[in-house]
Formats: structure tokens, sequence, C-alpha cells
């Protein structure tokens, strides 16, 4: 008797994650590599919110909390909504998890049945696929076309309903294009959802003060206050406040979804760090001045990268809106042989020659379901950001 399970099969590693570990691993054996792979900013965590943690251990505020996480961080979540979005919740909507990750795992575990879809935008954060069908639902993907800059349209929303569509999945600003959406495109693809009353919606927020350009974020709640009770909102503090391996996420939504999610999880986690929620806390209460700066810096990465890469022969990207990443097209060089006289076919092949030649780690287009492309990180320092484009370009001017 095999000691793994079947649902193991049905599964893979995170790509993104994978590309990460392959790069770091190369590095230790000496080679001169640089990640592009990593979602996660460069930056520190803001001297407050590390203030904050140290002060509740020195407080002694080490204990168990309540599964779904301390009132004080509920209601921090809560004014965040009402003061950022416009959208009113209360305590019992809202909970925290250990990552928005787990908040999205925890929410397709409780809610979908065997054989339940979910409409997935392609191209999309590479877990979301496995995470629906460890719950024993089923991934439907809509490709997105370069033309309507890689963003779901709302009649291909309606073409894709059936009476076993559960949920649809809206990540924005999104991963892996940057792309955002605006006000209206949200409002037309709530016009469509008020047509289908059995699907719910699991808007990915995460992004959500990652946004460039004079750009305005709009979420579908509060786009749409009237399908507000079918709508889960997941958010966090991992992107904007460089708290990644703080491991804090939170949903608001429909109380019979929070109440099914907080007794799965009182039945693994238990409740997220206690020591990352009070740092949470001021992270939501206390200054939000730097994000700004922060954004600054990212949106001037990547302008200098989008730059090099949309000058390479065979690469066309869209400029992205939001978050940290460029997802650039390399159809141009499908096809193409390297100075090798290898032929590239994929964007796997890409990516294999771009690290085996260049020192240059990126995750392909295939992990994310749209090809050929693939995804670079900027979230990492400028010069050396600068250092992986010029070899990613120079590399690629030898494809013939």
């Amino acid at each position: 008797m095999a000691i793994v399970s079947h649902r193991m099969s049905r599964i893979q590693p995170s790509p993104t994650l994978a590309v990460t570990a392959r790069a770091a691993e190369l590095k230790v054996q000496g080679h001169d590599v640089i990640g592009l792979g990593a979602g996660e900013p460069d930056f520190d965590t803001p001297e407050h919110i590390k203030d904050a943690a140290l002060k509740a251990i020195q407080e002694g505020k080490t204990k168990y909390t309540t599964v779904e996480g301390i009132f004080p961080l509920r209601e921090a979540i809560v004014e965040k909504f009402r003061r950022e979005n416009h959208i009113d919740y209360t305590p019992d909507q809202i909970i925290v998890g250990s990552g928005a990750k787990h908040v999205i795992f925890n929410a397709f575990l409780a809610s979908l049945n065997p054989r339940e879809e979910v409409i997935i935008p392609a191209p999309y954060w590479v877990s979301y696929p496995d995470m629906v069908t460890l719950a024993e639902g089923v991934p439907v993907f809509i490709r997105c076309r370069n033309e309507n800059h890689l963003k779901l349209m709302p009649e291909d929303l309606r073409e894709t309903i059936t009476p076993q569509t559960k949920w649809l999945i809206l990540n924005s600003p999104n991963n892996p294009t940057g792309m955002v959406y605006t006000k209206a495109e949200l409002e037309a693809i709530a016009e469509v959802l008020r047509c289908a009353p059995h699907v719910y919606v699991l808007s990915d927020d995460i992004y959500e003060h990652l946004v460039y350009d004079g750009l305005s974020f709009t979420t579908l709640a509060q786009v749409a206050p009237d399908l507000k009770d079918r709508i889960l909102t997941v958010n966090g503090v991992s992107k904007a406040y460089a708290m990644t391996g703080w491991r804090i996420g939170y949903g608001a939504g429909p109380k019979p979804l929070i109440e099914a999610m907080t007794i799965l999880q009182s039945q693994s986690t238990t409740n997220a760090t206690s020591i990352s929620q009070w740092a949470a806390v001021a992270a939501l209460e206390e200054t939000q001045g730097f994000i700004e700066e922060r954004n600054k810096i990212f949106r001037e990465r990547r302008d200098q990268a989008y730059k090099i890469l949309n000058d390479t022969p065979g690469l066309s990207c869209l400029k992205p809106q939001g978050a940290f990443y460029l997802y650039p097209s390399c159809a141009g060089l499908m096809g193409k042989l390297t100075p090798l006289d290898s032929q590239i076919t994929s964007d796997a092949d890409l990516a294999t020659y771009l690290l085996e030649s260049a020192g240059v780690a990126v995750v392909p287009g295939v992990a994310f379901g749209l090809s050929p492309y693939f995804r670079i990180s900027y979230a990492l320092d400028t010069d050396v950001l600068v250092e992986a484009c010029h070899r990613i370009s120079q590399a690629l001017r030898l494809v013939k």
C-alpha cells in the first residue's frame, strides 16, 4: 500500500517556488545566477511594524488566539475596507489566515462539492488550479487575449458559465501580467454575474496598493454592492507591507462562508501566528506613507525593465499597471535556434536557455496557463534587475 495518496498525483509543486529554489541551488554551486522568479518585495518590513511585533512578544501575546483572528485585527480590517474601499463589513464577516494563499485554500475546501466548476482567467497565479483540484472542484480556464490586455472579457465569461459553475476568480492587479481592472470593466463583469445568481466571486486583491501611473484601484464589491453577499474579497499584508514571511492574509465575505472556513481552519492551523497578527494591526492602522515611496521605486524599475525587454527582437510586452511583474510574449522566438542549434519550441525551452546561457531564472508562461510568455519579477535591487534584463536581451539577440 502506497504511503502517498492518489490526490497528490493531481497537483504539482509551485513552479514559481521551484524556479526560485533552482536559482538558489545554482548560486550555492558557484554559478552566477540572477533569480527573477520570486514574488516578494526586496524591501524590509517597516520598523514600526517590527516594533509592534516585539512589543507583542514583550507583553506575552504569544498564546493561542481565536481561530478567526484577534478582534483588534479583524476590527482593523473592517476599518481598512471602510476607509479604502468604501465597503461595510462586520468583524464576524472577517477571517484571518496564515497568508492569503491559506485563505483561498480554505475557501475552496469549505465551499466546493465534487465536480463543481471554478472559472479561472488565464494567465493566472499558479496555485489557483491546484487548490481547486485538491478541493475536488474542476478548474475551467478562459484564455485571455493580448489585444484585450490579457483581461477577462464579459462575453467570454457569459459563454463559459454553466449550471455547475460555483466560483469565478478575479485577480487585480494581476499576477503575472500586472494588469488592473478598471471600474468600467468590473461593472461589465458584474452585469454578467447578475444573470448567474449561483456564481460566487473570489476577488484576490493582494496587490491592491501596488498600482502606478495615477490609476485608482477598485474592487468588485465596491463596484457592485448588490453582489457583496456572493463575493469573498481576499487580501493581506505580504506585498504592500513587505511582510511575506509573517504569513498574514485575510478574507471578507458572506457570514456562512466565513463560519465554514473558520470551522475548517480550527481543524488545521487554528490561528495565524499571534505575533504576526499584532504586527498586522500596526501595518493596517499606522502610517501608510512608505507605500507610495516604495511604489515610486517599483515604477522606476518597471520602466527600465520594460524598455530593455520590449526593445529586444522577438519579445513584446504590455506595460504593467500594477503589481511587480512583467509578462513578455516570446511568440516571435518560437521555432528559432539557439547558438548551440537547439530549437526553441516553447516558453519552457526559452526559460531553460536563459538559465543555462545567461544565468537568469525566469518562470515560463506555461506555469500561468498562457504560452508563449514568461514572467519576471522586478521586486529586486535595481542594478541587479537591469543587469538581468540586459543578459536576457543579449542572449535572445543570439537566437536566429
